[in-house]
């Protein structure tokens, strides 16, 4: 069960420290300062008193019950906190500290499995960075807030055998506006590993994509299992780490997993319909835009843009992808041929031309969520154009929020036009500055459904 993990009541950090540098002063200081509902208790034998908190010298010290504990200790002496933690009845460990199997000590590691079976405990770790989550305000991550920012409360869920890779992705993930439900850093993965943490993910209310960064697998046959099971329900993305011979060889050092062939990982991505990102990018474009767009019935897609250039490579793009643009109906181009001016191009791509108002995108917007022959729509739009307002940004995020069809926005420049995109990301509408990063997300989510039928 890992419900303790991800929702525990009660929370034991083991190695608390009053130094500020510390791992397990910033973890205590994450869960007290954050969102977490529950209790918390420091374990430190050397200090009575922690950020205004009594601090315990072991988890037998403390009466009340407690779901989960964080270990952030010396690795050789992990294996007697995990006995005391056996004695007290808490079910869930997770190791932050590095010094097992990734070393070659993989004595210790199985030692530290030993005694977590024996008293029915479960391990996350060792070497990692824990889970983050703003769903139930779980922080085990030893990085400070003030350096590494936590993104919002949403329905992407991010499993990362590296720690560091992780942690980085967040706060990228933060800057952007891109929200989580949950985020897991699992390292050495000598208990729980990648394909338990896949299905109980699937099964979170909150969870409506799963993204996972991988190095190599336990067991194989049961991950390719999982997949098939999981990506039925929900999109899975998958990035693999070592599909070079020279990433391969970096792995064993890096978690101490056997990585396998590239080749074999990819046939089984595709057998399973799990959708392979090559780059993080990919990672984050695909996974946005799976977490907040419907279903298409189609791939047949208008392109709507103030600035013909554009919209001409943005044609290019979704073509050179394997997808179409739509042709609107008859009628629908007769309505729009009555509302705008003369010089506007009704064709697809459809060109507002440069004094584009806010009200003819809207018109051109609400034709094609009606269109019949539309199946999706790419907005495009040059923020700098005088005649375009800041509500264009209300506008899209309300067409696209009731239209039932995928939208996405894009739009390249600076400062103001970054502030107007996170804007829509914040209300659900996925934002792209490149023609074909936006062609290449929609063929994803045409293609995920079109296999899952």
């Amino acid at each position: 069960m890992l419900k303790n993990f991800f929702e525990p009541r009660s929370v034991a950090i083991i190695g608390a420290s009053r130094n500020p540098k510390k791992i397990g002063h910033v973890i205590f200081r994450n869960f007290i300062e954050g969102s977490f509902k529950g209790k918390v208790y420091p374990i430190n034998p050397n200090t009575r008193e922690l950020l205004g908190q009594k601090c315990y010298p072991t988890v037998l010290s403390v009466k009340d019950r407690i779901d989960l504990a964080v270990i952030c200790v010396q690795s050789p002496i992990v294996p007697g906190i995990i006995e005391q933690c056996g004695k007290k009845g808490i079910k869930a460990c997770i190791i932050i500290s590095g010094g097992f199997r990734e070393i070659g000590n993989t004595e210790l590691e199985n030692q530290c499995i030993h005694i977590a079976k024996k008293y029915g405990i479960r391990i996350l770790g060792p070497n990692c960075m824990g889970i983050f989550s703003p769903v139930s305000g779980v922080d085990t991550l030893f990085l400070p807030r003030y350096k590494v920012e936590r993104p919002k409360k949403g329905n992407i869920a991010f499993i990362s055998q590296s720690g560091a890779l992780g942690s980085v992705m967040l706060d990228w993930m933060a800057m952007k506006g891109y929200k989580l439900s949950y985020f897991v850093s699992y390292g050495n993965a000598a208990d729980v590993d990648e394909t338990e943490l896949l299905e109980y993910l699937s099964n979170t209310k909150t969870t409506r994509v799963i993204c996972a960064y991988i190095e190599g697998v336990k067991n194989g046959r049961k991950f390719y299992n999982v997949l098939r099971k999981v990506s039925r329900k929900l999109p899975v993305i998958i990035l693999k780490g070592g599909r070079t011979q020279e990433g391969t060889n970096a792995i064993h050092s890096h978690t101490g997993s056997l990585a396998g062939t590239s080749e074999i990982y990819t046939a089984a991505f595709k057998q399973a319909n799990v959708i392979e990102a090559k780059t993080l990018e990919d990672l984050f474009d695909f996974a946005r835009i799976l977490s907040t767009q419907p279903k298409p019935k189609g791939n047949k897609i208008q392109i709507i843009t103030n600035g013909g250039g554009f919209g001409i490579l943005m044609a290019d793009a979704v073509i050179s992808k394997g997808m179409k643009l739509a042709e609107m109906s008859k009628k629908g181009l007769r309505r729009l041929k009555d509302a705008m001016p003369p010089y506007v191009v009704l064709r697809n791509p459809m060109d507002l031309t440069g004094d584009a108002t806010t009200e003819r995108y809207r018109i051109a917007i609400e034709s094609a969520i009606s269109d019949k022959n539309v199946d999706m729509i790419i907005v495009i739009s040059l923020l700098q154009t005088p005649l375009l307002t800041t509500d264009i940004v209300d506008v899209i995020s309300e067409l696209g929020r009731k239209g039932k069809k995928p939208t996405i926005f894009v739009a390249l420049g600076g400062r103001f036009t970054s502030l107007l995109k996170k804007t829509l990301e914040d209300s659900g509408i996925p934002t792209f500055s490149y023609p074909e990063r936006a062609a290449e997300s929609l063929k994803v989510l045409y293609e995920y459904y079109r296999k899952r039928g």
